[in-house]
């Protein structure tokens, strides 16, 4: 099966596998699982923060990143698309009784800035109180730019807002950028970065900041649910993960250009490969053709987002021998259609 719908359907290595099985473990809620201790030592490290916490999820991990900053009646500045405010339940809203407040994206994933400080609730008691700027980097594949990003911090500490990152993919960032990943995430106070997407680990994020503000973030993952005991046979996959498949992204950004281009030869697809800078491309058609060939694909084991426009992402379970297999299948589709 050639699955492109998400970099969430990686299936562990063998070697992920076998770190996992030989994890020491103890009581994590304790604080007692050395290697759940290990993985979270790692990760600060790496994301130049003083302190991490290990979640089950990154709608968890973002979820108590804005517990931890906000308290009830205050606000936080996100995306209209971004995954904290779409995509996560309205956790925030529902558990915190945070309200979100949401602006457009710039084509570039950025926010700008003067939207932003448009957005900034004045001090009075009538409105929610503004705490908090909420970036993700990647957003749809797209990379922020390092400028942008101390620019916003900047603008952060002139208007007193907590500055937080949906660094799902983050890695993908640093790596197509070719820095350091703390050259990205250590300007940000919080900073949730995922295991489970194109870094190939099973299970979990983890939440990286200040000694305070992650022990604020744990209280809160026990309030949530997020306590697990004897966690680190799935922390050792986050850190086989955070070791051995950061650079190995590349790949994936490689097989996602030469995905777009194959693709943008077909006639009856659009594929801007120019916007292609990570794992992610966008592909549009004729509503009317894409059931048929969902159902084409499906057929001979490729399987593809359910929306138009349609998203394809690559993963470390998708060869560049897959995506050679995938565009002929795309042109066989279209050829089998004609007259």
């Amino acid at each position: 099966m050639i699955d492109l719908r998400s970099d969430t359907v990686t299936q562990p290595s063998n070697a992920m596998r076998d770190a996992m099985s030989r994890a020491p473990v103890g009581d994590d809620v304790f604080g007692e699982d050395p290697t759940v201790n290990q993985l979270q030592e790692l990760a600060a490290a790496l994301s130049g923060h003083q302190a991490a916490l290990f979640v089950p999820t990154g709608t968890q991990s973002n979820l108590v990143g804005l517990l931890a900053h906000c308290e009830r009646g205050d606000e936080y500045i996100c995306g209209q698309q971004a995954h904290t405010y779409k995509y996560e339940g309205g956790g925030a809203a529902v558990l915190g009784s945070i309200q979100p407040q949401p602006i457009e994206f710039e084509a570039d994933g950025s926010l700008d800035l003067k939207r932003v400080e448009a957005s900034i609730k004045a001090d009075d008691f009538h409105f929610a109180r503004t705490r908090l700027l909420a970036l993700e980097n990647t957003h749809a594949g797209k990379v922020l730019p390092l400028d942008y990003l101390q620019s916003a911090r900047e603008f952060c500490d002139q208007k007193g807002l907590a500055y937080h990152l949906d660094g799902a993919r983050v890695c993908n960032a640093a790596v197509k950028l070719g820095v350091s990943l703390d050259t990205i995430t250590s300007p940000f106070d919080s900073v949730s970065i995922c295991l489970s997407k194109g870094l190939g680990a099973p299970v979990g994020s983890v939440l990286c900041g200040s000694h305070e503000l992650i022990g604020n973030a744990r209280r809160w993952r026990k309030v949530v649910g997020g306590g697990m005991r004897q966690a680190g046979v799935l922390a050792a996959a986050g850190i086989y993960a955070l070791q051995n498949n950061v650079q190995r992204l590349a790949e994936d950004h490689h097989n996602a250009m030469e995905l777009a281009q194959g693709l943008a030869d077909i006639a009856e697809l659009r594929v801007e490969t120019g916007r292609v800078q990570t794992n992610m491309l966008y592909v549009e058609m004729a509503p009317e053709q894409f059931e048929p060939l969902k159902v084409f694909m499906g057929e001979r084991g490729i399987r593809l987002d359910s929306r138009l426009p349609m998203r394809m992402v690559t993963h470390l379970d998708i060869s560049s021998e897959d995506v050679i297999r995938v565009v002929a299948a795309f042109k066989q589709f279209f050829a089998s259609r004609q007259g």
